[in-house]
């Protein structure tokens, strides 16, 4: 059985002033989405002040961390942020947690940038540090966690601990990236399901997938064609079937999420801030299907 569809966007660009960055939020809720996320990078919005304000500024949407840099924090400091705002926002947090993965910012901030392993090692710690803040009280509901990567060590962590997993549709090896084809992002995939059943879990959990462009058009070939140079290791036919890329009729872009939902189970679906709008429509597309509109 496929799980409902949930919808966020990703809130990069910092707020200019207060009432701008209400103006956004509430335009998100107004277009759909399930859930206004701000990341945690250098340059971009605070993430739990940012998040605060947006739940005030709206009255459904769920708001979280798409995904806080484990490396930033310490455990026991982030455990007194997230309890403070799930209460301020009133039980409508959702904690995204990832190892970081951007060497010049923790350069640029004076934080080490461990390892690779010991960037896991610690993530791991932070999760279990969290247990208590995340679990609630009589008057906080539980805060989901949201566990992001693709490697081995992650997936596994994340079966053992995460509500939802998200996967980022690539690789990082060192300052440089590449893309995950739908083929080998299928492969993390059935890894993943792996670690589930190693796990004994009983209920799975919901996989969400950030979708890096949205392009509504009818030329879908013409509007990848700048993105090729990027991935020179694939072809047009490859980029095409990217599942991080959402390019076609409004239409044509839903019936490739039903299909890539019902093939790999991405029910949560995240797109940057740039593609709100864009993105909205394909909203309205999936909840006439699931309404059987």
């Amino acid at each position: 059985m496929v799980s409902p569809f949930r919808f966020a966007v990703n809130m990069l660009r910092p707020p200019v002033t207060a009432d701008e960055w209400r103006a956004r939020c509430r335009r998100a809720e107004e277009l759909g989405y399930d859930l206004v996320l701000v990341p945690d990078h250098l340059g971009m919005p605070a993430p739990f002040p940012a998040l605060v304000a947006a739940a005030e500024a709206t009255t459904r949407v769920r708001v979280g961390t798409f995904v806080l840099n484990a490396g930033f924090w310490n455990p026991a400091l982030l455990a007194r942020e997230v309890a403070t705002t799930a209460a301020l926002t009133g039980g409508r947090l959702e904690l995204g947690l990832g190892t970081g993965y951007v060497r010049a910012e923790h350069e640029e901030a004076g934080i080490p940038f461990l390892p690779p392993g010991e960037r896991v090692d610690h993530l791991a710690r932070t999760v279990e540090e969290l247990a208590g803040a995340l679990k609630g009280d009589e008057d906080t509901p539980r805060t989901p966690l949201l566990i992001g990567g693709n490697g081995d060590r992650v997936l596994r962590l994340a079966a053992r601990h995460a509500q939802v997993t998200a996967f980022s549709g690539g690789r990082f090896a060192g300052d440089s990236g590449t893309v995950l084809t739908a083929e080998e992002l299928a492969g993390r995939v059935a890894a993943y399901r792996g670690f589930e059943a190693e796990a004994g879990r009983e209920r799975p959990a919901e996989l969400n997938l950030l979708l890096q462009r949205v392009l509504v058009t009818e030329d879908r070939a013409a509007a990848v064609a700048d993105f090729l140079p990027l991935v020179p290791y694939l072809t047009e036919e490859q980029v095409l079937d990217l599942p991080i890329l959402a390019v076609g009729t409004v239409r044509g872009i839903a019936d490739r999420l039903v299909a890539l939902r019902e093939r790999l189970g991405f029910s949560y679906l995240t797109v940057l801030d740039d593609a709100m709008e864009a993105f909205g429509p394909v909203i309205a597309e999936l909840r006439g299907q699931e309404r059987g509109v």
